[in-house]
């Protein structure tokens, strides 16, 4: 399966998160989808190219690790968390829509942003 594949599995759940106002730690996400926790950030970035792409609040947010609360390293799509949180939360997802496959391949090609490749 390809990891945009993955991110669009990743979608659904963080929308219902965001929908909830929920945050969710990476054992979380692993634990819900069954993807490796090592592999979490490769799925996770093509969510994040779309949203900067389309100019959403970060979605992948809400994806935090368990001990310090913060999203991974490779998170780059905003610094002021809990502020972007908010946003995240206050934002209709669930109106959005879910993206296409070929959203998340046009978005990680378009804005890479965390040196995942697409594979």
């Amino acid at each position: 399966m390809k990891i945009t594949e993955r991110s669009a599995q990743i979608w659904s759940l963080l929308a219902l998160a965001a929908d909830n106002r929920q945050i969710l730690t990476y054992k979380m996400v692993y634990q819900l989808t069954g993807m490796a926790i090592s592999g979490l950030g490769k799925c996770l970035e093509p969510i994040q190219s779309y949203c900067l792409l389309k100019n959403l609040p970060p979605l992948t947010i809400l994806v935090v690790n368990q001990t310090t609360g913060l999203p991974g390293a490779g998170f780059t799509a905003a610094e002021d968390i809990p502020k972007m949180q908010l946003a995240v939360f206050n934002y209709d997802w669930l109106a959005h829509g879910a993206p296409k496959i070929e959203d998340f391949d046009h978005a990680v090609t378009q804005l890479p942003s965390n040196g995942c490749q697409n594979s």
